[in-house]
């Protein structure tokens, strides 16, 4: 073999065989061979990894709200892609909202792209969104290059991102289903809350109650029937309510195109420990009760959920209203993409998961549901996003010493275990104080 830009020599490499010792050459931004650890690859550079450490695939977040334009002081491109890379993060999928404008039409997506150029430490691309009045511009963000389309059911929590009443859903669905595009929805039926007990206080317990199960359930019942019926491809953002996976696994073996991710909060964090005014710990869907958190785990383990992604939504520290601690006028996002990671490894080492699990669920599934064919796994062909990750190191959460924009965060003082040593995208080391050497990305592209 010609000799190879890169070599790591590890004794410990995810790959589809598990986690195994390898030697892993790469030239050109690709992955040229997997062979064993004493392989004769000779390289430019070689990187001999620690016994503490694990060479993984960089992780691929499909549900990140970058909130730029428009709303920078939540979070921008700077600032969320170097979180994302010290978090072993190297590839991200934008959401539509909360930036002004929201992704709704080609003009928006260029505004969006044109906010991110020459500032991103990984590689991003762009969800398209779905609202009222749009469905004629569905088809021309799709040939721009966005990897998909979102919708709400019920308030969006913004104003100019409107939810689809189920007509429109249905109209939406049978448009994108015309060019085998993917629809994700944000799945919370907007009557049963109407007819919930009001959010308000500092009482987590009634937050909760404002947003039963049963809206999950019902939303979901109504995406998976309208998807039967159009035969359009659907995925179920942040599940929450474990309630749904019974009829997630039925609709699947009836043939219904359906995919569905939940997020590090659902599995790390549970209602009863959430005290009085910590509206750090509010996301719609809510967090709920343990025994639910161990129902997601169980669906994580026998595959009806596909993936663990971040739901990255952050704003700034007035927003979370820490002045009244108040639930019903705090903004609804966790800000967790630095910490998606080893949020998900400590608590799934705990259940007897591996890391190979691990990467499956934060790296491969999510770059085969953004249709990523050369990331997520550490393969022959494939792009060469590596993490090294310490996963033995514990350590505590310091907000101030996380990128996110803002300093606020549920796992403040929570410690942790797993500790990202290093990102490298396509084969070059990620400084994120350095220059910016992420790419911007369109669909079908890796």
């Amino acid at each position: 073999m010609a000799e190879l830009d890169l070599v790591f020599r590890a004794r410990r490499v995810v790959t589809a065989a598990g986690e195994v010792a390898r030697s892993v050459g790469v030239r050109g931004g690709t992955v040229a061979a997997v062979e064993p650890l004493d392989a004769d690859l000779a390289a430019t550079e070689v990187i001999e990894l620690g016994d503490d450490e694990v060479l993984l695939p960089g992780l691929v977040d499909t549900h990140v709200h970058v909130n730029d334009p428009g709303r920078a002081e939540w979070e921008g491109f700077g600032s969320a892609t170097r979180a994302a890379a010290a978090g072993g993060v190297t590839t991200i999928i934008d959401m539509p909202l909360n930036s002004v404008p929201p992704t709704t039409d080609a003009e928006a997506l260029r505004a969006k792209r044109n906010a991110a150029e020459g500032r991103v430490h990984v590689d991003v691309g762009f969800w398209g969104g779905a609202v009222p009045g749009n469905l004629r511009e569905l088809r021309g963000l799709h040939d721009a290059g966005v990897f998909g389309f979102k919708c709400f059911l019920l308030h969006s929590g913004v104003d100019e991102f409107r939810h689809l009443e189920p007509d429109e859903l249905a109209d939406a669905l049978r448009e994108i289903r015309g060019f085998d595009a993917l629809m994700v929805v944000h799945a919370e039926d907007p009557d049963v809350i109407d007819r919930a007990p009001a959010a308000r206080g500092a009482r987590y317990r009634d937050f909760l109650r404002s947003r039963p199960r049963g809206a999950e359930n019902l939303a979901i019942a109504r995406v998976i029937e309208l998807a039967r019926r159009t035969g359009c491809r659907v995925h179920i953002l942040h599940l929450s309510s474990s309630d749904a996976l019974p009829m997630i696994r039925s609709a699947r073996h009836d043939g219904v195109r359906i995919t569905v991710e939940t997020c590090p909060h659902y599995l790390t964090f549970s209602a009863e420990e959430i005290a009085e005014g910590a509206t750090q710990f509010k996301c719609c869907p809510p967090i709920r009760e343990a025994a639910n958190r161990e129902s997601l785990w169980q669906g994580l383990a026998d595959g009806t959920i596909d993936c663990v992604v971040s739901d990255h939504s952050p704003c700034t520290p007035e927003l979370k209203r820490f002045d009244s601690g108040d639930f019903g006028l705090a903004w609804g996002g966790i800000a967790s993409l630095q910490l998606g990671l080893p949020a998900v490894w400590t608590e799934a080492r705990r259940r007897g998961h591996t890391l190979a699990d691990v990467a499956r669920w934060t790296a491969g599934r999510p770059a085969e549901l953004a249709g990523l064919a050369r990331k997520g796994r550490i393969a022959p062909g494939y792009q060469a996003d590596f993490c090294v990750f310490a996963p033995d190191q514990v350590f505590t959460v310091d907000k101030e010493r996380l990128h996110h924009r803002n300093p606020v965060t549920p796992y403040h003082g929570r410690s942790l275990a797993g500790v990202v040593r290093a990102g490298w995208l396509r084969g070059v080391r990620i400084d994120v104080d350095g220059p910016p050497k992420g790419r911007l990305l369109n669909r079908g592209e890796a």
